[in-house]
């Protein structure tokens, strides 16, 4: 089963960032919209199918109410490409209320 899914760690309080709202978008249409529990995650993936359509997706992280005021990001934005239908997307944010990074886990 291929999936898309992601979490969040506050890496300047050494914590999950729980409460974080998070949108997939395919082709610039909105697939699905999450928030995460207390263990920076969303409760399921994100999308999750026999295979996932390949091309450009992006996750938008509304972290604006996350971070503490005033908060020097909103939404964070991170474009993908999907290019083997059958496999596991998983985007982890790394974040700080002044940066922020990313990488494709497993």
């Amino acid at each position: 089963m291929a999936r898309i899914s992601t979490h969040i760690l506050d890496i300047a309080r050494g914590k999950p960032a729980e409460g974080v709202v998070v949108q997939l978008f395919h082709q610039l249409q909105m697939l699905c919209a999450a928030t995460t529990n207390a263990d920076g995650r969303t409760d399921r993936p994100l999308l999750q199918a026999d295979a996932i359509p390949a091309g450009a997706y992006e996750l938008q992280f509304s972290v604006g109410d996350y971070l503490p005021r005033p908060a020097f990001f909103e939404v964070i934005r991170i474009s993908f490409v999907v290019s083997d239908e059958q496999a596991n997307y998983h985007v982890p944010l790394l974040l700080a209320p002044h940066g922020y990074s990313t990488y494709r886990g497993s």
